[in-house]
């Protein structure tokens, strides 16, 4: 985590943090920032167009994953104390550290004691990756998009403007003034990263011999020195301050950015200060930038999309971003298209276009579908669903006017595992959630059903209530300077974005195995309560023995029909689970103060992990077998087509959640050779109500034969669930996963 050997920043850090404890927490917070920054900036690359690399130490603070406040690695430190190699007069150090901030406890170990005993109970501490629960918290939070717009318009000037004059507001009314005064500290941070960099770049200077490289680092250094003092005035400007902002805040999905730098993109070019093939370039540059922070579920960049107040200069910034993404091949940013009946024709394609040389982006929006549903789901007007932005893996939040952290986990193959097991895990013999009676004591398909949905809303709650309890700690703790001050209404009402100043505090929960439920609830309604083929003990023992000497009874669990195939038997099963579920969900936002908690069923490669921490299931999944990717159907058992498959997606309702995947693998020859009916295919879909898509397009054989001869497919990208990837650096069982979905 760390690449400061000698730990001096950590020191600081630490020292600071102790000197400003029992201060107001936003002048802690600012104080333990200027403690951070420009310290953790790394120098500028060769080819780097902006200023702007960083690596967190290992103490610091940060709202975004990895970091939920304050954070400290202790493992790592520990480790450091082990080594040989570094002096003691340095382990002292580190040792001093370390005893800090095991009495005075992270913002995640703070969040942890302060669970009530219930909680503990049905809630485990430890991640889900080395956890067999049904349902474990995540402990973060996560899906800043700032406003941008606001920077940008009113510069590093302005925005030191706006705080002094809401400050003397403040003073009239005697309120509280801690919280813009860490806010004016935190900007002067800001400039001080500008001159922190312009100063490097005079010193690079003194060494640079390249002719084109001189010239480009006196542009580079001009733009930090403008920024500090003024508002950006060009596009070049405008993209050196949103990224060093976005750095600093901690941010890691960059929201519209067509619309935020699309006038600044068309000024220039209008006025001749820009080529196409430069301004090219500069995109190409920040998204390697984008890229370098490796944070491969998130990086989101939203192009495209209705509510745009000039669409004309967006849709030039968002074919550059199109281009951009063909050229730099990094899974990051994840560039996503919204897209509408009536926009620009030419965007449209070139998405397609950029999909087709298999770069799996941009992810594909349907807004005549979306803003409608994400009113609806979220309980605000169409005017404010305008603004959804998806960011991570694919969840909802409203651009700079809600919060909506994934801070749970609910595996609904295990909950329906322990239901039938009367409350303990086969796999590990442990008790977990509610003993609701043996499976022989339903009598009928519907007290199971009931019995089941008890369980799952015992964890739902509880998930639901932890989320409440990290917002509240984690507000207690902490101003989130750099969020509040571009987040609406936290200037204006005074308080910091966690702690009563956000419009919608929301928050979301990630659900798994949603299809392979809807698929066992299927089997066990048809073949043990309906043709009573396997009686309720027969079910237990042969998953018991993951369907060792019970051949014949998986291959009629195998072909009871399975969503995906356009049936109504299965769909049903599938929809009826789903609205439960998301039901279950939404409804928590009548006994929280959260404005919203919503599923979302985004997948990243969690499917694969909670898999393999589940017994066999009786759709005829095998015990440790990966579970299907989101919405999707499980591997190969949507056998009946794509026109079947997209039929089956379209029936789940989504205006109850706050994003899902659908994940599409399509040849080559189909998505290139056939564009006309691949395009009539997808726009059919979409007219029907399909929401979303995301789309791998391949060879046939290519996933075969990188699993064989990895060194000779770098080349290859696929979309994992909410995130992308280069095919051969995925674990064997993720990469079998997604051979096993039909490639059409």
């Amino acid at each position: 985590m760390s690449e400061f050997n000698d730990f001096a920043i950590e020191k600081a850090f630490t020292k600071t943090y102790k000197k400003y404890k029992n201060r107001h927490i936003a002048i802690r917070e600012a104080m333990c920032l200027k403690a951070m920054y420009p310290a953790i900036l790394k120098p500028i690359q060769q080819k780097d167009l902006f200023a702007g690399r960083l690596v967190y130490g290992a103490v610091g603070f940060s709202p975004e994953p990895g970091g939920f406040g304050y954070y400290c690695n202790k493992q790592l430190l520990r480790e450091k104390l082990k080594d040989e190699n570094i002096p003691s007069s340095i382990k002292q150090d580190i040792q001093d550290i370390l005893d800090f901030w095991n009495k005075e406890k992270t913002s995640r170990e703070k969040v942890m004691a302060a669970f009530p005993e219930e909680m503990k109970k049905a809630l485990p501490y430890e991640d889900y990756v080395n956890d067999h629960a049904v349902a474990v918290p995540l402990y973060r939070t996560a899906g800043g998009n700032l406003d941008y717009e606001k920077l940008l318009s009113l510069g590093i000037p302005g925005m030191i403007e706006s705080v002094k004059i809401r400050k003397e507001k403040a003073l009239l009314e005697g309120e509280d003034i801690n919280l813009f005064d860490g806010m004016l500290i935190v900007l002067e941070v800001l400039i001080d990263s500008c001159k922190y960099y312009s100063n490097i770049i005079s010193d690079s200077l003194k060494e640079e011999t390249e002719e084109n490289r001189i010239i480009e680092l006196k542009e580079m250094r001009s733009v930090l020195d403008n920024i500090a003092i003024k508002k950006p005035s060009s596009l070049r400007e405008a993209i050196q301050l949103f990224w060093l902002y976005s750095l600093l805040s901690g941010v890691i999905n960059y929201g519209r950015m067509d619309v935020y730098l699309g006038d600044f993109l068309a000024k220039d070019l209008e006025k001749g200060i820009l080529t196409e093939e430069k301004a090219l370039s500069f995109v190409q540059s920040i998204w390697r930038l984008i890229a370098a922070r490796k944070t491969v579920m998130n990086g989101r960049v939203i192009v495209g999309g209705l509510g745009r107040p000039n669409e004309k200069n967006a849709d030039k910034f968002a074919l550059l971003a199109i281009e951009a993404t063909r050229t730099v091949l990094e899974i990051e940013p994840q560039l996503s298209l919204r897209f509408y009946k009536g926009m620009k024709k030419e965007v449209y394609e070139k998405a397609l276009d950029c999909l087709g040389e298999g770069r799996t982006f941009p992810i594909l929006y349907n807004d005549d579908v979306n803003i409608p549903a994400v009113s609806k789901a979220f309980d605000i007007s169409l005017e404010e669903a305008v603004d959804y932005v998806p960011y991570g893996c694919g969840e909802y939040v409203i651009n700079h006017k809600s919060f909506g952290t994934p801070s749970g986990i609910i595996n609904l193959v295990k909950a329906l595992e322990v239901t039938i097991n009367n409350g303990v895990d086969p796999t590990t013999g442990a008790e977990q959630g509610l003993k609701l009676g043996e499976f022989n004591s339903f009598k009928t398909f519907q007290e199971l059903l009931a019995a089941y949905k008890m369980q799952v809303e015992y964890y739902v709650e509880h998930l639901a209530d932890q989320e409440e309890l990290e917002y509240k700690m984690i507000g207690e703790m902490a101003s989130c300077l750099y969020l509040s001050m571009l987040y609406d209404d936290c200037l204006e009402r005074g308080k910091g974005i966690f702690s009563g100043g956000i419009r919608y505090l929301g928050g979301t929960l990630e659900t798994y195995g949603n299809t392979n439920t809807a698929d066992s609830l299927a089997a066990i309604k048809e073949l043990v309560y309906a043709k009573k083929l396997i009686s309720q003990d027969e079910m237990l023992e042969i998953l018991k023995s993951n369907f060792e000497g019970y051949e014949k009874e998986r291959n009629l669990m195998l072909n009871i029909p399975k969503y995906g195939n356009d049936n109504e038997q299965a769909d049903s099963t599938a929809v009826h689970l789903h609205e439960f579920v998301c039901n279950s969900v939404r409804n928590q936002k009548h006994r929280t103060n959260i404005h919203n908690y919503l599923v979302v069923i985004i997948n990243n490669d969690a499917n694969t992990i909670l898999g393999r921490l589940t017994g066999a299931s009786p759709d005829g999944r095998k015990a440790a077998a990966p579970f299907a990717n989101a919405n999707n159907p499980s591997g190969g058992s949507d056998k009946n087509g794509i026109t079947a498959l997209l039929n089956s997606l379209v029936k789940l309702n989504p205006e109850l959640h706050a994003g899902a995947v659908q994940n599409m693998k399509f040849s080559k020859d189909l998505f290139n050779k056939n564009r006309p009916a691949l395009k009539a295919l997808l726009e059919v879909y979409f007219n029907k109500g399909g929401a979303q898509s995301m789309i791998t397009v391949l060879s046939k054989g290519d996933l075969e034969n990188a699993m064989q001869e990895p060194e000779k497919y770098n080349h290859i990208f696929v979309r994992v669930g909410g995130f992308s990837a280069r095919f051969v650096e995925l674990s064997k069982q993720v990469q079998q996963e997604i051979l096993s979905r039909t490639l059409y």
